[in-house]
């Protein structure tokens, strides 16, 4: 997040390129064991019954909750930046409110925090490829509950997994900001931001993945971004406000 005001701001923050992201389960185990019309049987048979599985789940089900970040969290995964084939570490923590994402840092080829700290947005990119301008960038006016209540805008994609290990059974959430807002038809749009974030099916709160794309990104040249978190706690973080940001005012 940081360009002069608009560039990584806004919810969770720029993200990163195409990461492998599988939406169904993995085949049955020992299916790959199976010869001739038996494995094609068996095969069919299991998509059909997890296909079943799946839509009399969802249609059983309410549209649950929109995201909401809480106050108090902390967790560690991969930003990821695909089309620069960067992949370095990252934290996001949360405390009272406050919260702080930081992806990378001195020996990573990028490094960057991002910050709601006392109802000011900053951010504070330290290295990118390309990049001389290290300014710390203000936008006061932001907070924990405006982040959320953005959230409440979020449309509902439906239920998915992601195939990682642990799997992650998630609710997947579409947000985003398109320019002019006008009514449907034949009208010339830009999406100047768009995001999509996966949420814990049982939390709201937990957030698993998120993938940032727009104007918001324009430091990386496909403007994508992507978070992945290995670990999500709900308890109290450390947020830190860097040396060289103005404090609030």
């Amino acid at each position: 997040m940081g360009r002069k005001g608009v560039r990584r701001t806004a919810a969770p923050a720029a993200l990163a390129a195409a990461v492998a992201l599988v939406l169904a389960a993995p085949p049955s185990a020992g299916a790959e064991h199976r010869t001739g019309a038996a494995a094609v049987t068996a095969t069919a048979t299991a998509a059909a019954t997890a296909a079943a599985t799946a839509a009399a789940r969802q249609d059983a089900s309410p549209t649950p909750p929109p995201p909401r970040l809480p106050r108090d969290f902390r967790g560690k995964g991969k930003w990821i930046v695909r089309d620069l084939d960067i992949t370095v570490p990252f934290t996001w923590e949360g405390r009272n409110g406050d919260s702080q994402m930081t992806a990378g840092g001195p020996g990573h080829p990028i490094w960057f925090t991002n910050l709601i700290y006392h109802g000011t947005l900053y951010t504070l990119t330290y290295k990118w490829p390309g990049l001389n301008e290290h300014s710390c960038s203000r936008i006061p006016g932001f907070s924990l509950e405006d982040l959320n209540q953005g959230f409440e805008n979020a449309r509902f994609v439906g239920r998915e997994t992601l195939r990682r290990t642990p799997q992650r059974h998630v609710n997947h959430w579409r947000v985003g900001v398109v320019l002019p807002q006008l009514p449907p038809g034949n009208h010339p749009r830009l999406p100047l931001a768009l995001g999509d974030i996966y949420v814990d099916e049982n939390n709201r709160g937990t957030f698993w993945q998120v993938l940032q794309f727009g104007v918001q990104n324009l430091y990386d040249p496909e403007l994508d971004e992507w978070l992945v978190m290995d670990t999500f706690e709900h308890r109290p973080g450390t947020v830190t406000l860097p040396a060289r940001c103005e404090p609030p005012r």
